[in-house]
């Protein structure tokens, strides 16, 4: 008995020892399984955005897989992505647990983040042209776009549109760099070989080119066409996320930028201009002129040379710039001669030589602002037919000036028909006695009583004009006294056949009456 169970004892004493062995073996071997903890969370539920994504027993790694999603969604994405990233742990005390695997997890945050997208950005890029804006969905879009505009007058494609990096410019900003097709292709060859021959090769040909004398060109030998072309805005394009519903389709964006848009713009008012004549030039109604500008009541507004009017001109958003070369044969004209007479007033010509148009072949520069010429420049012109040009004689001397013959005084009867025949001249009534003075300097012509005129005076004038002054009470001076302007010369009164007391005046030029207010200060 004693030796059974001496051996009972033994294999209950290995048994335990086994037993113990066995568990501390599990603990340590099964990563899988949390060792028991009595006191606090020994395991811990995942929830992203409401959803269970599985269980850890190290909380502290739970950003890294989260990155980790975030980061395999992105990529699939080619935006900017928008996506709720709700996270929330629930602890739990457990003596045994079971763990998910690192990308069991991940898996299971992607899934989530995938049905929690809210909104994709996807990358774009502005354009801006001045105040105008347009976005597109790639530089490809940009680059036609732009390349649109140019296209409506370079109909040969011989320029092409790059955009840029613009080096005035801290932040990524792009802008435009327009060369020729062939500019580009000499580029490109340059970039794939590059030889000592052809830099010193190039030198060379731009030294002996700047020493080649100087040869006339014939006018076939002129390119003729487009020599130049540009952006007469400045255009700015960035990078950009937006939304779909942001983005303009090229189509439209196209017609935005190249179609004409009623603009502003400021009309410099110039000599011999009306309101009338100022719509005429700029195919504008006079109506919308006038209610443009708050300075304008209505069609007799006055206007006066360097004033600045606000009109409306097509232009479209994105303007070209260009220059042509081209051929043509016109007639014209000689720019008229004038030949000077000390003796003569200004207001005083003779035509001494009738003009005559000519003919010429011209090869010139034009510029043009979209379609409107800014300039010309002719670089070759050969006359076949002189033109004769127009000889003037012009006056020099400064004419006499005519002023009011008296002070104060009623208007009441102008330069018309009156009574069934024509009153040439002006009247104001006036008291008997009111001082009558010379309307200009001159040579009293006649001095006395005049029939119809009662008492009269005739002033001749120094510019070959004649000044008459009725139905006077008193003469003061006499024929062929010489007299100044302003001077008294007679007393108003009410002789001859005259209507009540007044001054009637006249102004003759080759002895016919002129409307005298036309002529007065």
């Amino acid at each position: 008995m004693k030796k059974v169970t001496k051996f009972h004892r033994q294999i209950a004493i290995s048994y335990l020892k086994t037993a113990a062995f066995v568990m501390i073996a599990s603990f340590l071997l099964l990563p899988n399984y949390i060792k028991v903890v009595r006191d606090g969370n020994t395991i811990f539920n995942v929830y992203l955005n409401g959803k269970q994504v599985g269980c850890v027993s190290d909380i502290n790694k739970l950003d890294a897989y989260l990155l980790q999603a975030r980061t395999r969604l992105a990529k699939e994405s080619n935006g900017m992505l928008f996506v709720d990233t709700d996270l929330e742990v629930v602890g739990e005390e457990k003596y045994f647990g079971r763990t998910d695997s690192k990308s069991y997890i991940v898996d299971q945050m992607y899934q989530v983040l995938s049905e929690s997208r809210k909104e994709t950005r996807k990358r774009s890029y502005t354009v801006k042209i001045n105040e105008f804006t347009v976005n597109l969905s790639s530089s490809q879009e940009v680059q036609k776009l732009l390349q649109a505009a140019l296209a409506q007058y370079d109909t040969e494609n011989k320029y092409k549109v790059e955009l840029v990096l613009d080096p005035t410019r801290e932040l990524n900003v792009l802008t435009t760099s327009i060369k020729t097709t062939e500019e580009v292709a000499e580029e490109k060859q340059a970039e794939e070989s590059f030889s000592y021959e052809a830099g010193i090769g190039q030198a060379l040909t731009e030294m002996l080119a700047d020493v080649e004398p100087a040869v006339e060109k014939n006018f076939s030998d002129y390119e003729l066409g487009l020599m130049d072309i540009s952006y007469g805005d400045e255009v700015e394009i960035v990078e950009s996320y937006l939304t779909a519903k942001d983005l303009t389709p090229l189509e439209e964006a196209v017609d935005l930028v190249t179609k004409n848009q009623e603009t502003q713009a400021i009309y410099e008012v110039v000599e011999g201009d009306t309101l009338s004549e100022i719509a005429i030039k700029t195919n504008i109604p006079m109506d919308s002129i006038i209610e443009m500008n708050e300075n304008l009541e209505d069609e007799n507004s006055t206007i006066r040379v360097g004033d600045e009017l606000v009109i409306t001109v097509p232009e479209p958003e994105l303007s070209i710039e260009r220059e042509e070369e081209v051929y043509y044969e016109e007639y014209y004209e000689a720019e008229t001669e004038y030949v000077y007479n000390d003796a003569w007033y200004t207001t005083e010509s003779q035509v001494l030589q009738q003009p005559s148009a000519g003919h010429r072949k011209v090869v010139s520069i034009v510029s043009y602002r979209n379609e409107d010429v800014t300039g010309t420049e002719i670089l070759k012109e050969e006359v076949t037919i002189a033109a004769v040009p127009k000889v003037v004689e012009i006056g020099t001397k400064v004419p006499p000036t005519y002023i009011k013959p008296i002070s104060g005084g009623r208007f009441t009867s102008g330069f018309k028909k009156r009574w069934g025949r024509w009153h040439k001249g002006v009247d104001w009534a006036t008291p008997v006695g009111t001082a009558v003075m010379a309307s200009s300097g001159g040579t009293v012509a006649k001095a006395g009583w005049g029939s119809g005129y009662g008492y009269v005076v005739y002033i001749n004038h120094a510019d070959g004009r004649q000044t008459r002054y009725g139905h006077l009470s008193k003469v003061l001076v006499k024929p062929g006294q010489v007299v100044k302007q302003g001077e008294k010369i007679a007393l108003s009164g009410n002789t001859g056949r005259s209507t009540g007391p007044h001054v009637h005046f006249e102004i003759l030029i080759n002895g016919t009456q002129v409307n005298p207010l036309e002529y007065m200060n």
